[in-house]
């Protein structure tokens, strides 16, 4: 064989995982909107006083047993941002959404939308320590992880943007069809 047939070949296989790596990777994609959107609509409005908030391993995170035992051993032991907050009379642990974990401010009262044991979105009530955070946190330089993180951030707004305007250019649809139905109702009452 000569090397345009192998580069050929090597080539060909190249594209075809490229293909493949596209195709998966829309699916996933459409499926986490899916969930993002179930998530939202079940999410209940909670004021919360937020103790402490960590990066911290599953498996160490005191999480319920029931979520440990649901999810599977590879994922216990990856770390996902916690958040210990005080729900009314309880301190409970919730499972914070990672573009908003920057957001959360500790040792302050929030009001906060939650679904289930994950925290879906935060609006601060009274916050002690933002302030001095915000200055410590232009100070030091950013992480790796940090940088990813707050990228991470800018395309989650940028998703739920994108969810809002598609249900707003819903709306407007169904508003135009029932327009145009009670038009139609009109002009054969009128007839």
């Amino acid at each position: 064989m000569n090397g345009w047939a192998i580069f050929g070949i090597v080539m060909a296989v190249i594209i075809a995982i490229l293909v493949v790596l596209y195709i998966l990777g829309n699916k996933l994609q459409k499926k986490q909107v899916a969930q993002k959107e179930q998530m939202m609509e079940a999410a209940q409005p909670v004021t919360m006083l937020i103790i402490d908030k960590k990066i911290m391993p599953m498996k160490d995170a005191n999480l319920p047993k029931v979520v440990m035992e649901q999810t599977p051993k590879r994922y216990q032991k990856a770390k996902l941002p916690v958040v210990k907050a005080k729900v009314g009379p309880q301190i409970t642990t919730l499972i914070c959404d990672d573009a908003i974990f920057d957001d959360v401010p500790t040792r302050g009262e929030v009001k906060a939308m939650v679904s289930g044991i994950y925290l879906v979105s935060v609006k601060s009530i009274r916050n002690k320590k933002k302030g001095a955070a915000e200055e410590t946190d232009t100070k030091k330089k950013k992480t790796f992880r940090e940088k990813l993180r707050k990228q991470q951030a800018e395309y989650q707004k940028q998703l739920s943007a994108e969810i809002a305007n598609k249900k707003s250019k819903e709306e407007i649809k169904k508003e135009k069809q029932k327009q145009k139905k009670d038009e139609e109702r009109a002009k054969k009452i009128v007839d």
